[in-house]
């Protein structure tokens, strides 16, 4: 997993032309964003972001579209995205070729600006007033066009949650193509952690085991408003067909819970939560029993995982 280099940011609300899509002959036409510049549609609809829900917007309509060129082709697909706010990366999405935008907010406060959006771009805008957290993907969806990609800018109390639940998809391949998600800096920079590593932990594990985690931009404080006191990068997630060795994900959660929750403990001693005599589990992968849980591979912990399933336990 390789991260790109940081990128610049514009920092002013943008009533553009839409510049050449990377990759994309086929989108849309647009030829300008007539609707108001976000500033004054967060002053039109009384939207000042609140800390409890999380919320710090992207209002540069230059920078929303550039999130959505990096989550891929998206003209002709299907987009998921969570807490839309205003709406600044879901023009974004639609003028950068989406087909269908699907934006689940938790805030009704944001509900009369995004109809705004769905009005100024007939059909191709369902908004839900939902909690993410307890969405029915399967039933949201309904019947799917194109690829499913899901793209967010994420509020970052519910982030990783969001992201576990994503990864832990059952049947798998799941029923995205791609994620583009926003994260916290620091949390980014977990999930791309190789070992050896303090970012190193259970979350990069399932990461890169079932997906291929890759930092594709990266944002300073000052690109929202209001700013958070820490920086922010874009993950791009592509799904692995078929991670190897397969075995069960929820078998490899309680195996990266348990060796990581006491990280500075060897691992015959860490994966006693999960077995009397963690020396024969680990003996069956060959793993020293003194070596702790950051210098474990991600397929060594999935082979843990499969050798743990197969003593029946």
């Amino acid at each position: 997993m390789t991260a790109r280099p940081d990128d610049p940011e514009a920092g002013q609300d943008a009533r553009t032309q839409p510049a050449a899509l990377d990759g994309a002959t086929d989108a849309p036409a647009v030829t300008e964003d007539t609707l108001p510049p976000l500033r004054e549609v967060i002053r039109q609809h009384g939207l000042s972001a609140r800390k409890s829900l999380s919320q710090n917007f992207i209002l540069d309509l230059n920078l929303t579209r550039r999130i959505a060129r990096v989550a891929g082709p998206l003209s002709g697909n299907t987009v998921v995205e969570i807490g839309p706010g205003p709406g600044g990366l879901t023009r974004g999405l639609l003028m950068e070729g989406a087909a269908r935008v699907i934006a689940i907010e938790r805030d009704q406060r944001c509900q009369s600006a995004l109809r705004e959006i769905a009005e100024a771009y007939p059909g191709r805008l369902e908004l839900h007033l939902a909690d993410a957290l307890d969405a029915d993907w399967a039933s949201l969806l309904g019947n799917v066009q194109g690829d499913v990609v899901i793209v967010a800018n994420l509020p970052y109390a519910i982030a990783t949650s969001l992201l576990v639940g994503w990864i832990e998809s059952e049947p798998w391949p799941p029923w995205y193509a791609r994620m583009a998600l926003m994260f916290q800096k620091e949390v980014a920079d977990r999930i791309v952690a190789v070992p050896g590593t303090k970012a190193y932990g259970r979350l990069a594990v399932l990461a890169q085991w079932r997906t291929q985690p890759e930092i594709v931009l990266r944002l300073r404080p000052e690109a929202f408003t209001p700013p958070p006191k820490v920086a922010s990068a874009v993950v791009l997630f592509t799904p692995r067909p078929a991670p190897d060795p397969d075995v069960s994900v929820k078998t490899l959660a309680r195996i990266t819970a348990a060796a990581f929750g006491q990280r500075r403990k060897m691992l015959r001693q860490s994966l006693k939560a999960l077995t009397p005599m963690p020396e024969l589990l680990l003996a069956k992968c060959n793993i020293e029993p003194t070596l702790r849980a950051e210098d474990l591979s991600v397929r060594q912990f999935a082979e843990l995982a499969a050798a743990y399933d197969g003593a029946g336990r």
